[in-house]
């Protein structure tokens, strides 16, 4: 029997895209609720995992005899199996997420090794320095993205050649590692990203009608949110900066910008799954 095509979340959204409000200002209040609702099922493997950060920061027993590390491991792997079961997103979505943790352990293994962030708690469950939960983090970029495509039915004007995307990914991600021999074209990057996408919008429907934005915007503020929650994640003591090895400082700014080309390729790695459609 092969998977079903579709979540749980299917039926809800039909039945919540069906009602009727009042016209005027109800309306508009309507379909700001159901933006709001959708971002947030959207954001659900994320949200746990961040509420799974700071509850195990602010309540996990110092002297437990499994390591906290390790049961934030665990219980992302749960959450992951859960939300197949109950068919919370897509076997496709899954695969994603997978992808997203094999391209995140990388980076962190080598970015742990150069000094970029630390760990400071111990485990089990690691490869080197790196404990298997960090690789969640990215994953939970891809279920975000991967989920959001889906529910917002995301369509493209102006897209430009999928190779040349794809070709600015790579460089991209060569360049988190390069850098710390070779110059840093980080500048060129984010001029190659400007001249490719400079033209395209994002249509997405929240309700009845297709809004848009241009997509270097719609990535600027999910890069910001993932910044909010990095600072969540550092406070949480869940990995830290070599600024923050003594105490917990805010998070710079200046990381926005490492976010959003991270989150460049996180929308490349998706779009080869959902394949961009223009819209008709």
């Amino acid at each position: 029997m092969s998977a079903p095509a579709h979540t749980r979340f299917a039926a809800v959204r039909t039945a919540l895209e069906q009602y009727e409000p009042r016209p005027g200002w109800h309306s508009w209040l309507y379909e700001f609720l159901l933006f709001g609702f959708k971002q947030g099922w959207a954001c659900l493997f994320g949200g746990l995992m961040l509420a799974l950060l700071l509850g195990t920061h602010l309540f996990y027993p110092a002297d437990a005899a499994l390591a906290r590390y390790d049961f934030l491991t665990l219980a992302a792997l749960t959450i992951q199996a859960a939300m197949l079961a109950f068919r919370l997103e897509t076997l496709e979505e899954a695969k994603v997420i997978l992808a997203f943790h094999a391209v995140g352990t990388v980076m962190e293994l080598f970015k742990t090794a150069a000094g970029s962030w630390l760990y400071p708690e111990a485990s089990v469950l690691r490869i080197g320095a790196v404990p298997l939960f960090s690789g969640f983090m990215y994953a939970a970029v891809g279920s975000y993205l991967a989920r959001v495509w889906r529910i917002f039915d995301f369509r493209f004007t102006a897209y430009p050649s999928p190779a040349l995307a794809g070709g600015v990914a790579v460089l991209i991600y060569v360049n988190f590692f390069a850098h710390h021999w070779l110059p840093d074209i980080r500048l060129a990057l984010f001029a190659a990203l400007i001249l490719l996408f400079a033209r395209t919008r994002i249509w997405f429907r929240v309700w009845r009608e297709e809004r848009w934005m241009p997509l270097l915007v719609g990535w600027l503020l999910v890069a910001l949110f993932i910044w909010f929650a990095e600072n969540i994640g550092t406070f949480a003591n869940a990995w830290r900066y070599p600024s923050q090895k003594h105490e917990w400082a805010m998070v710079s700014p200046a990381k926005l910008g490492a976010w959003y080309l991270l989150m460049y390729i996180s929308f490349i790695l998706v779009a080869v799954v959902h394949k961009p459609q223009g819209k008709a």
